[in-house]
């Protein structure tokens, strides 16, 4: 079959995957974690020769990491998938219940999108993630791993599809997709799949963006600031830097800038080249920084960068507005943080920075569904439309409205026989 077949086969199953009873969606977690658990070694394997095939082929180190699937991200996704059963379920949640008139009801009602495609980069962890968020939420979902991961998402697509099956999971609800030319016949499957959420480079986003008339939710960089005012506390920032440059420095939501007002740089800056060079981080900065600390220069182009890398620019800023300013301008929207002991500066900041993260005080790794509460993530989007941030079970559904007669119609309130009497319920 073809990938448009199987989608449109995948369609039919959406509304008995809809009303899977929550207690089987959750028996099939907790059966897709003992699955996993179980099969450990084998899937260890099939990663490791995933990662001897990229090695060879001189993959980049962020890359590999994002590649490795050893003890501790299993212990990860095993945390993720029982956190995942604790949390309520997303459907059938009525958000609004309102009498029109009197026998007639309106109840608006959470429900699963649909057919959801998710084409993600070379982490195999994303692969469990996104598997088990759309089981949760009731939706199906076709997925597409980055090649370097071809063997380990094979792996644990076997082990997570039969292991739902077994729970009582409608079979045809999930689908591994593996090629390229899987990717391009999925983009025109525009009457069987509801939504597409790419994670990967800027240009790839982009590239699914332009070839498809499919709602695309998503992010395609993560250019993250921090912007360290002037009433700070050194030790706090320095601390707070390290973590969101170095953490993982491969992630989304790695700082990428670092913005230090005037009146903090010689207090700051000598200390945080100290610590960045510690951890084998390269400084880029401006003229001005360069005065406080000893760095390679910066570009333009290196405020608009995602490095994904050792390496991270700084510029000084005169006011926090022009910091404001500069994330607006260069940022993309994703997660940004004020290191700041002002109140009033730090409020200013959160209600002015146009991004889906705004933090204070605290590293931009946050940003993260997991570290969020929301037991995992699908993605993040930048975007403004339905689901913004980290999205978890909430941002996998829509809402339809219910509405229950006894014989009215709309000619009668047309001609005044009769009324509207609205009231919430």
């Amino acid at each position: 079959m073809s990938i448009r077949e199987k989608t449109l086969a995948m369609k039919a199953v959406c509304p008995q995957m809809a009303n899977t009873p929550v207690e089987t969606r959750n028996a099939a977690l907790r059966e897709i974690a003992a699955a996993i658990e179980a099969n450990q070694a084998d899937i260890k394997a099939e990663n490791e020769a995933d990662m001897a095939a990229a090695a060879a082929k001189g993959i980049p180190d962020p890359v590999m990491k994002r590649l490795k699937f050893g003890d501790e991200k299993i212990s990860d996704v095993l945390a993720e998938l029982s956190g995942l059963v604790g949390l309520p379920d997303p459907v059938g949640v009525v958000q609004l219940k309102r009498q029109l008139d009197e026998g007639l009801t309106l109840v608006r009602q959470t429900v699963p999108i649909g057919v959801i495609g998710v084409i993600f980069e070379a982490r195999p962890d994303a692969m469990v993630q996104v598997a088990s968020l759309c089981i949760k939420s009731g939706n199906c979902v076709v997925l597409k791993g980055g090649s370097e991961a071809l063997r380990t998402n094979r792996k644990l697509f076997e082990v997570i599809y039969q292991a739902a099956l077994r729970a009582g999971i409608p079979e045809g609800s999930m689908m591994l997709a593996e090629t390229h030319d899987d990717i391009d016949q999925l983009l025109k499957c525009d009457d069987a799949v509801d939504l597409l959420i790419p994670r990967g480079s800027n240009e790839f986003v982009r590239y699914i963006m332009d070839h498809t008339s499919i709602p695309v939710m998503g992010h395609a960089d993560g250019v993250c600031h921090i912007y360290v005012d002037k009433d700070v506390d050194v030790d706090m920032a320095v601390r707070v830097i390290i973590d969101a440059k170095t953490q993982y420095v491969a992630a989304c939501n790695t700082v990428e800038t670092l913005l230090v007002h005037r009146e903090a740089a010689e207090k700051l800056l000598p200390a945080l080249a100290a610590a960045l060079r510690e951890h084998q981080v390269e400084l880029r900065g401006t003229p001005e920084v360069q005065q406080f600390a000893e760095c390679a220069d910066a570009t333009e182009e290196d405020f608009r960068t995602e490095y994904l890398d050792l390496i991270v620019s700084a510029k000084i800023v005169e006011t926090i507005d022009e910091a404001i300013e500069h994330i607006n301008r260069y940022g993309s929207h994703h997660t940004d943080s004020i290191l700041t002991q002002d109140d009033a500066a730090a409020e200013h900041f959160m209600d002015l920075v146009d991004s889906a993260g705004v933090y204070r005080n605290c590293s931009t790794r946050f940003a993260d569904g997991f570290r969020y509460g929301f037991g995992a993530e699908v993605g993040i989007s930048t975007g403004k439309l339905h689901a913004r941030g980290p999205v978890g079970l909430e941002g996998l559904v829509t809402y339809k409205y219910r509405l229950y007669g006894n014989g009215q119609i709309v000619g009668d309130y047309a001609s005044g026989a009769s009324q509207f009497h609205f009231k919430d319920l």
